[in-house]
């Protein structure tokens, strides 16, 4: 059991808890939450004894092991799945004692015991195990020798959270996992961590995460913590309930104040009422104030209204995209148009991000043709935006450059929106978080007013309530949206449809996003037939044979496809013409001179037979796209 009773802790003047007790029991998995430097990670650290209490009490059993997450990066030569059973300190003093002993005797008595200890702790199926975690956290096999430091920033990390798993814990301390981890490898964490027995604490943005793990939740707010039993969702629900009678508690009392203090104010003077007048002048001080609800967060913002939005904005056709002579995804085939929301899956280095640059710019387009409607404005958010931002420029700098014309105030309330207030706002961004950093790109992305959003992990690093406000201002976006993201919430709240990138190809994922693990979970099962000495191989093809068969699916497709785009190219000309024709019926001399009344009226039946054509073209592309669909299912 982990107990915290009455702890107090400060850092430097901060108070972060106050008279605060806690307790966990070994099964439970209690997510931990709270606004950004309430006090999650100094708990923590707290725990981990980096830091000591200013007051209370700590309690841990002594013989308990704790596991965390490294958060300096690793720099060796030592090779990955060495580095990781490293987690196992236990293990590498028994391997350590036996090298000892074999090099001295091999028949020294004592090394019978030391196996026999190997033995009950599966020592020697460590490197085994090592391996399986490396291969769930999304690790090849060559990579198994690889000396950590050849490895990047982000992998190295994957490589702290395997040795933080390796170690036989009896209390697991995870401060966002799920951070440096794509879609796949979080289901597999999920999967991993749900059969571990010993307490865990997690600290996580991830609602998805929160919601398939956690049994319990520890809300930090107002210098104390508060549990909840039950996943995050059950925690919001009560939570809601909760703010909803506290603020029906706030609204009465502030009606019993103010009662009080008008009889206080007419009689405190007046020798006949004075002693009931002090004695509710007492009762004043003696109440507790009851805090009003904060039921909405800090972050209020949406899209504006985009100034024109085209229904065609971007296609590719038989497009290949990759990096110098490398091709990562080809024969790609995807059109963008109005009202379009998709969500695009795919493990890490499978070519997501390589297929949204060659959309936002075509720079990593090898092959094929990208066509970019002339109104298509697009919006793009990624990770090395943040960095393009001026670090010793301000947030209010970042947004005159946006808007120059703009008024100051118009500006900083903007801003506020997106949580820069008083200072903040004329501060540098050198020193800012990077959840500070991602919210000013998005205040600046929000400013450029987009017809077209491509966003690629826009949730890293923000919190849950900003994610929250993300996800509403999504919904109520009028232009088409593309977006990555791990953050599964965000992807079934904001996206139509599915798309994955898996092997070199995109595919519509026609299934759904819960059934996404399952999916997962078959493709592992066919990677697994293949390899050699399975009883089941499966079929090799060459490159070769791929792209001949690509090429003769392509070929049955083609009339089907002429087809769909014959009629997009009809419906684009004929929207023009409607476009231009309601430009010239906008003018009011047209109505008031009756000398044109006949243009007028020949300009009117323009419009509806244009109208009416429009139509009968949108059923046609109807039919002839499920034809397409029926012929693409039949290949």
């Amino acid at each position: 059991m982990l107990q915290l009773n009455q702890i107090e802790l400060r850092r430097g003047a901060k108070l972060l808890f106050e008279d605060t007790s806690l307790q966990v029991h070994a099964g439970q998995r209690m997510g931990v939450i709270g606004v950004n430097g309430s006090g999650k990670s100094s708990l923590f650290a707290l725990i981990l004894g980096q830091l000591d209490a200013d007051g209370g009490e700590l309690q841990v059993n002594p013989k308990d092991v704790i596991a965390h997450v490294a958060q300096e990066s690793p720099h060796s030569e030592q090779a990955a799945i060495e580095f990781v059973q490293d987690g196992d300190r236990y293990l590498r003093q028994l391997q350590a004692s036996i090298a000892e002993l074999e090099a001295l005797d091999g028949h020294d008595e004592r090394l019978h015991g030391l196996y026999e200890k190997m033995d009950n702790i599966d020592g020697f199926t460590a490197e085994s195990r090592a391996a399986r975690l490396l291969h769930g956290l999304g690790f090849e096999a060559s990579d198994l020798k690889k000396p950590v430091r050849e490895f990047s920033g982000g992998w190295r990390m994957r490589l702290n959270l395997a040795q933080a798993l390796m170690c036989r814990s009896d209390i697991l301390l995870l401060d966002e996992p799920t951070n440096h981890l794509d879609l796949p490898t979080i289901v597999w964490l999920e999967r991993w961590l749900k059969s571990y027995t010993g307490i865990l604490l997690l600290i996580s943005h991830d609602r998805d995460f929160l919601d398939s793990l956690c049994t319990h939740i520890a809300h930090i707010e107002f210098e104390t913590v508060k549990t909840y039993t039950g996943n995050y969702s059950q925690f919001e629900a009560v939570r809601a309930e909760q703010l909803a009678l506290q603020q029906v508690m706030y609204t009465k009392q502030q009606k019993e104040i103010k009662h009080m203090e008008s009889f206080v104010e007419r009689f405190r003077y007046k020798a006949s009422k004075a002693k009931q007048a002090q004695s509710r002048l007492k009762m004043l001080e003696r109440m507790v104030q009851i805090a009003p609800a904060h039921v909405d967060s800090n972050f209020h913002f949406k899209f504006y209204q985009p100034d024109r939005q085209p229904q065609q904005l971007m296609q590719l056709e038989d497009a290949t995209v990759g990096y110098g002579q490398t091709e990562i995804v080809s024969h790609i085939r995807l059109r963008l148009g109005a009202g379009d929301r998709i969500g695009l899956l795919g493990s890490n280095g499978a070519g997501k991000s390589t297929l949204v640059k060659t959309l936002v710019d075509g720079s990593t387009l090898l092959a094929g043709e990208r066509t970019v409607n002339k109104h298509t404005h697009t919006g793009y958010f990624a990770q090395q935006q943040l960095e393009l931002l001026r670090m010793d420029c301000s947030p209010l700098w970042h947004m005159q450059h946006q808007s120059p014309d703009a008024r100051e105030q118009e500006l900083r309330n903007h801003l506020g929106r997106f949580g820069f207030q008083g200072d903040r706002v004329t501060d540098p961004v050198a020193p800012f978080s990077g959840g500070e950093k991602a919210r000013l790109v998005l205040a600046i992305l929000v400013l450029q007013k987009p017809n077209l959003l491509l966003l690629d992990e826009p949730t890293n690093h923000l919190d849950l309530d900003m994610r929250h406000a993300l996800g509403m201002a999504l919904m109520e976006y009028s232009g088409a949206l593309l977006v990555i993201s791990h953050d599964r919430h965000l992807l079934r709240s904001v996206c139509d449809e599915l798309y994955i990138v898996h092997n070199g190809q995109l595919h519509e994922f026609r299934q759904a996003l819960d059934e996404y693990p399952n999916w997962l979970k078959d493709q592992e099962s066919i990677s697994v037939s293949s390899q050699p000495g399975s009883s089941q191989p499966a079929p090799v093809t060459s490159k070769k044979q791929n792209r001949q068969e690509e090429a003769r699916r392509r070929q049955l497709l083609k009339p089907y496809m002429d087809t769909v785009r014959k009629i997009d190219k009809q419906m684009n000309r004929q929207r023009t013409e409607l476009s231009d024709l309601e430009q010239l019926l906008s003018d009011e001399s047209l109505y008031n001179d009756a000398s044109r009344k006949l243009e007028m009226t020949g300009l009117l039946r323009q419009q509806a037979d244009l109208k009416s054509s429009l139509e009968t073209l949108e059923w046609e592309w109807l039919e002839a796209s499920e034809k397409l669909e029926k012929a693409e299912n039949a290949l």
